[in-house]
């Protein structure tokens, strides 16, 4: 990894250079001046998953949920506050997929919840189920490297 990473600001989609040694000092976006870190998950939609995915050096996390999934409505506390435990060194992000089917079956997302991490446009791991907060973080930190 080189010095400076880029970020994708989770207000208005701009790509951001920031010095790896920057990273945990509340960076803000040149563009709209928004703190790149908001400690909880990112709604992402059709036009900008692409950008987050494939835009960001740091690994992003994609929970692939909708709104009448029991098990996704019970993780949804706990992956905020697996965000809260993971950034700046990951962005968490959501994805409803009854409202984005075209990227949930570009991604074959087969059963909801299930967690993919992504780093560079490619995904790394994929976790179908609920898990609590403590899980998912030791789960994406052990798939990142």
């Amino acid at each position: 990894m080189s010095d400076a990473l880029h970020l994708v600001c989770p207000h208005c989609n701009a790509v951001n250079r920031v010095p790896a040694a920057r990273l945990g000092d509340a960076p803000t976006c040149g563009q709209c001046k928004q703190p790149l870190f908001v400690g909880q998950p990112l709604e992402l939609d059709a036009a900008s998953f692409d950008r987050h995915i494939g835009r960001s050096d740091i690994p992003v996390l994609v929970d692939f949920w909708a709104p009448w999934c029991g098990p996704c409505r019970m993780m949804a506390p706990a992956f905020a506050q697996a965000a809260g435990m993971l950034e700046p060194q990951f962005r968490l992000a959501k994805l409803d997929t009854e409202a984005n089917q075209a990227i949930a079956a570009r991604f074959g997302i087969r059963s909801i919840p299930t967690l993919a991490l992504f780093r560079g446009g490619r995904e790394l791991a994929r976790q179908a189920g609920a898990m609590a907060a403590a899980d998912i973080v030791r789960w994406a930190r052990s798939h990142a490297n």
